[in-house]
């Protein structure tokens, strides 16, 4: 990522995502969901993207939002509570799932449903598995969010899978222009890995910014 932060929002980040993160409710049905009272910020992606465990790599906590192997395991919104001030949201993954179709369709609309319906929703986090890039289901995706005008954020993950830096960059410059054009898109991509914790701390200033936007 680039140097859009200095230190000091990094090091402000850093010590904001150490106040207490705890999961809050999964939500079956728009319904469920609490009232719009407080910032929110989503992170979305095909199923297996890597979304429990860079929501965990984040927050620094391992057991926060549970991660599997099984694609398609996200088949609820669930929400994490932020030191009472904001949410962390994780929505159904899209894509292959382990489940019937009509279970597949009924949790990918719930998802959609909940980028529509949420005004206190600040931007969404698109998880993009660096290995593979922008796949044409991630498009249908883009054009979601662009549909429902909300601001979003592409996000590669496992970007230690690369092996070369170079390879990295070259990636984040080509994902950048394929969604230079894109109402909804924000201009930067960031690039991370769970694993080797790459890139997180510029992310959670990201993050950080967009809650007190």
């Amino acid at each position: 990522m680039d140097a859009a932060y200095t230190d000091e929002e990094i090091e402000a980040a850093r010590v904001a995502f150490a106040h207490p993160v705890d999961f809050m409710m999964g939500c079956a049905k728009i319904e469920q969901l609490p009232p719009p009272d407080r910032p929110e910020v989503a992170f979305a992606g095909r199923s297996n993207v890597g979304k429990s465990s860079l929501i965990n790599a984040v927050t620094g906590r391992k057991g926060l939002a549970r991660a599997s192997n099984e694609p398609g395991r996200t088949r609820e919104v669930n929400l994490f509570d932020f030191d009472g001030r904001a949410r962390l949201v994780d929505l159904p993954g899209y894509g292959f799932a382990v489940a019937g179709k009509k279970t597949v369709k009924d949790f990918q609309n719930l998802g959609r449903a909940y980028l529509r319906g949420r005004p206190n929703l600040k931007r969404v986090y698109l998880l993009i598995d660096a290995r593979h890039g922008l796949k044409k289901v991630d498009g249908e995706a883009l054009d979601a969010l662009d549909l429902a005008a909300v601001s979003y954020q592409i996000v590669l993950t496992k970007a230690d899978k690369l092996r070369d830096p170079k390879a990295v960059e070259t990636l984040r410059s080509e994902t950048l222009d394929a969604i230079r054009k894109r109402p909804a898109a924000f201009p930067r991509v960031a690039a991370t890995s769970s694993e080797t914790g790459f890139g997180l701390p510029e992310l959670r200033a990201e993050i950080a910014a967009a809650l007190d936007a």
